[in-house]
């Protein structure tokens, strides 16, 4: 058999790619699982820039190979974009170069700028690609560590004090994924010096400026930066178009061409349509990015009450599709997702695959239906179901006699033999959504199967305390 290349020794399949496999096979036997990992858009686009691709298919050019740089109306539309929402000039003729997604120019850049041995500042936590492509091409990733307490930001000085002689390029990436953290002017004035002084290229990877953010901002804005930044961007989050692979990367013209010299012998360019439809989305108004994010907020604010239930801390001044949850002290969030996925079929992605510095932390989608959310706060959230389903006085009757949550049993659907069984084997005491007894109201069970309202000796109070009780 051949060997596959050495250089795959370095990498491993990526984390979703691996773990989707699990949960689908989950689904496929049954399981209901509720999917809050991924990070793709579950909306569809503008039905303009549907109606765009469709129109084109009958364009005689449609068919035919594309120009690696792209459609010139689709190259002036990115650049009117970044004028009108950044304010940040570029020439549509050299200084802007479309990708088939963003992430297919993380490799480029990559190829493009890397030798060999040089060293690559990568953020931890951050998008685990910029590691892997590192490795790819036989560089090498340095990372550096954002913490909370630096609100996600880099220490500039930390890292001037370490050397960086053999460092050739720095990613950054803000809004940040997957902590949603938000660069302030400062921030972005201090990597452009710091890249200067050091003689770095910073890629700033910037797909989340649109999504739950009231002041979208480009590294290119500020002064100089063009000199040592170039910006990667995308169709997919913005305009719900993940799938149609789309996106850009903006900067000095002798970087773009360095990146055209790779990616002119990767690919023969991007479908005409999808071209079409990319430049229907970069034309949007306004109010597509206020609907988009009135659809989002509402998410969030379920996302949010999830990571209570969770009882998970996070910070409501965060940007993109993301909610960054702290889990309990000493948490594992390995473990936990992985509890989480058993028990509750809800699959979370866990913060340490972004990063050591993500261990102790979980990250929610938004990307699903508010009744996604709505069935996963009532799986963790047991007691808020339990008030939904139970009357009062049976709610006074589990308070009266000390019954806590990992006491019940929800016995819904279940026969009177399946759920004693159930509770027997999971340790509970009291089962609710039984079939009632005589009585009106009365559907808590024992784990003989016993009404528990009429029957309480059955587990621990005694006849005759009853009987006070009732004089």
């Amino acid at each position: 058999m051949i060997q596959p290349s050495k250089r795959l020794n370095n990498v491993e399949e990526y984390y979703f790619s691996k773990k989707l496999k699990e949960v689908n096979l989950l689904k496929a036997h049954g399981k209901p699982i509720i999917n809050l990992g991924i990070g793709s858009p579950d909306m569809a686009p503008s039905p303009l820039v549907v109606a765009a691709l469709a129109e084109s298919l009958n364009n005689q050019s449609a068919h035919k190979y594309q120009s690696y740089q792209g459609l010139p109306e689709l190259r002036e539309a990115m650049a009117n974009f970044y004028k009108r929402h950044f304010g940040v000039g570029l020439s549509p003729l050299n200084e802007i170069l479309p990708l088939m997604g963003s992430k297919e120019g993380i490799m480029h850049i990559a190829m493009a700028f890397l030798d060999e041995g040089d060293e690559v500042l990568v953020p931890n936590p951050g998008y685990p690609t910029y590691a892997s492509v590192t490795k790819l091409v036989k560089a090498v990733p340095r990372y550096y560590d954002l913490t909370e307490e630096n609100n996600w930001h880099p220490d500039l000085f930390a890292l001037e004090k370490e050397g960086l002689e053999k460092v050739k390029l720095m990613w950054v990436n803000y809004p940040h994924m997957p902590t949603g953290a938000i660069p302030t002017n400062k921030l972005f004035e201090d990597i452009i010096k710091f890249a200067k002084r050091n003689n770095i290229l910073v890629v700033n990877d910037n797909p989340y400026s649109f999504v739950l953010n009231d002041y979208p901002k480009s590294i290119l804005k500020y002064l100089g930066a063009k000199d040592n930044c170039i910006e990667l961007n995308s169709l997919s989050k913005t305009f719900n178009m993940a799938g149609w692979r789309v996106g850009m990367v903006v900067g000095k013209q002798e970087y773009i061409e360095a990146i055209l010299n790779v990616k002119s012998n990767m690919d023969s360019g991007m479908f005409y349509g999808l071209q079409k439809g990319a430049i229907e989305a970069l034309k949007s108004s306004k109010m597509w990015y206020t609907s988009l994010n009135s659809v989002y907020e509402e998410r969030r604010k379920l996302a949010w009450q999830l990571a209570d239930a969770l009882q998970c801390t996070y910070e409501k001044e965060a940007a993109g599709m993301f909610v960054w949850a702290k889990l309990p002290h000493g948490t594992d969030a390995i473990q936990f997702v992985d509890k989480l996925l058993k028990e509750k079929s809800i699959f979370l992605a866990p913060g340490n695959i972004f990063g050591s510095q993500g261990n102790g932390y979980v990250r929610i989608s938004l990307c699903a239906p508010t009744e996604e959310f709505e069935k996963a706060i009532s799986r963790v959230d047991k007691t808020k179901s339990m008030k939904d389903e139970l009357t009062e006085s049976q709610i006074a009757f589990l308070k009266k006699y000390n019954f806590g949550m990992e006491d019940m049993f929800d016995a819904k659907g279940l026969t009177t033999i399946e759920y004693m069984a159930r509770m027997k084997a999971e340790g509970k005491r009291i089962a609710y959504n039984a079939d009632p007894c005589k009585k009106e109201g009365h559907t808590l069970r024992t784990k003989s199967g016993h009404c528990a309202q009429c029957n309480t000796y059955r587990f621990g109070v005694k006849k005759t305390k009853q009987k006070n009780n009732k004089k």
